[in-house]
């Protein structure tokens, strides 16, 4: 039991307290746009790749000029993207000299387009490796029976992807963005590998552990975002599109910072 002095202090301590919280000023938020690409040099790293003709061609630029202007819009302060922290340091350099070759990497078309364009003397590189044990589900779904299930899923992204390819030939880079980014689209990708915990039985659950190591990586991408933010910044981050959904989620569920929809500065 408190004691009776307590009674007559505990009340201005209360005050103090709510006082100090109504003048405490509150942290500015951080504001995250992610751009959701595609790999634009084709290296078929990714089990579904979009096939993209050559963005070095001056059509191409054009369009990546447009959507360089739209997303300055937004005022970035900083510009992440999927690139390893070294690997965009020492490219970001030579490209602001003037002395980095012609690449048709999205880090640089975009990123590093964005960054020059705003002012940014750096391009932070956010990628983590990780594990992807696709072939453990694989062979676990031919042993049991399971894989018309793994077909259909397939099946379902390659559908997807070729239409983006066919999008992209017919309608250009900015459409092709734009849909890739559209949040009920995200969920829909996204739902490929919560289908793969259908995959196992009792104590070998290799689905699970896809599952795990996909949202292992992504967290730790989504880790190097905030320990790379301030209060206040206003980032623009570029990223394949497979990672979208979890990234989004990732910044829109964490204290003091907000999503912005890519949608709202990509040109229509």
């Amino acid at each position: 039991m408190f004691p009776l002095r307590w009674l007559a202090v505990c009340p201005a301590l209360f005050a103090a307290t709510i006082s100090v919280a109504q003048t405490a000023p509150v942290p500015a938020p951080v504001s995250v746009i992610i751009v959701g690409d595609f790999h634009m040099d084709n290296p078929d790293r990714d089990l579904h790749d979009m096939k993209a003709d050559d963005v070095l061609l001056p059509k191409r630029q054009a369009e990546i000029q447009v959507i360089t202007q739209s997303l300055a819009g937004f005022r970035p302060t900083k510009v992440m993207a999927e690139a390893p922290a070294k690997w965009a340091d020492d490219k970001y350099t030579k490209y602001l000299a003037g002395t980095l070759p012609p690449s048709r990497d999205e880090v640089v078309q975009l990123g590093f387009r964005l960054a020059q364009t705003v002012g940014l003397k750096r391009v932070y590189g956010i990628d983590v490796d990780g594990e992807f044990p696709y072939e453990a589900v694989q062979a676990f779904a031919q042993a049991h029976g399971q894989t018309p299930l793994l077909e259909r899923a397939n099946a379902e992204i390659e559908a997807f992807t070729q239409e983006q390819t066919k999008l992209l030939q017919t309608r250009g880079i900015a459409a092709t963005l734009r849909a890739l980014n559209d949040p009920a689209r995200l969920k829909d990708d996204n739902a490929f590998y919560r289908e793969m915990l259908f995959v196992g039985a009792g104590t070998q659950q290799p689905g699970a552990d896809l599952l795990t190591a996909w949202y292992h990586r992504n967290f730790m991408i989504c880790a190097n975002i905030l320990q790379n933010s301030q209060p206040g910044d206003r980032i623009v981050i570029f990223y394949g599109s497979g990672h979208a959904f979890l990234l989004r989620q990732c910044v829109a569920e964490t204290p003091g910072f907000k999503l912005v929809e890519a949608d709202d500065y990509l040109p229509k």
